[in-house]
């Protein structure tokens, strides 16, 4: 769990930086990738120096950080739908008479998931991830959706493009906190704040944990 975590932080934070790669403009229609993600209040935020040292890597680990800011941000909207108890009505296996509503809340719910189920989820992310949005495409832009069409000028897209990455950014951030306070405080989401435990390293109470 440890060395997972370590691992996407170091993922985030590395492609959170621009360079001065010559693929850098992308296809999403007069929008300079180079010029994405260097907003205030960091600006250009390269701890490790790999725009300078590194350049010709910028545009996988721009398509990494996108990705996996997407993936993040429908991971917190879930961990919060899922938290406040909203699920799908009848059964996730009828043969194990588990119904949604027996999954418990928090990351530790996926280890509830019937073994068929978490292969039905892996296959059809295999799918997403080879064919239907290949991850080899790396300027993100799969012809659907809100940014499908040409619909904004330049810099309504770059502007909202912006949005996105940063957005991406925190809810990298959010799950990765989320994911830590539940195993430090042993409470879910909702009971940290059902409890006003808003503070991971005490009780909930003002006691600080040994």
């Amino acid at each position: 769990m440890k060395l997972a975590i370590s691992a996407i932080l170091v993922a985030s934070a590395a492609a959170f930086a621009p360079s001065q790669s010559k693929n850098g403009a992308s296809s999403l229609s007069m929008v300079n990738e180079l010029e994405l993600g260097a907003t205030e209040p960091l600006g250009v935020f390269d701890p490790l120096g790999w725009m300078s040292t590194q350049p010709e890597n910028f545009e996988r680990r721009r398509a990494v950080e996108r990705k996996h800011g997407r993936i993040a941000m429908a991971a917190v909207v879930g961990c919060i739908v899922h938290n406040n108890h909203i699920v799908f009505d009848g059964f996730i296996s009828p043969s194990e008479n588990l119904k949604f509503s027996d999954i418990p809340t928090g990351i530790d719910g996926l280890f509830s998931v019937p073994t068929a189920g978490l292969a039905q989820i892996i296959a059809f992310v295999g799918f997403v991830e080879l064919a239907w949005l290949p991850a080899s495409q790396y300027d993100g832009d799969y012809g659907i959706g809100y940014f499908g069409g040409d619909i904004f000028n330049p810099e309504e897209k770059a502007r909202k493009l912006n949005a996105e990455i940063n957005n991406g950014r925190a809810a990298m951030m959010g799950i990765i906190g989320n994911m830590v306070a539940e195993k430090i405080t042993g409470q879910t989401m909702y009971e940290q704040y059902a409890a006003g435990h808003f503070n991971p390293f005490n009780d909930g109470e003002g006691a600080l944990f040994n």
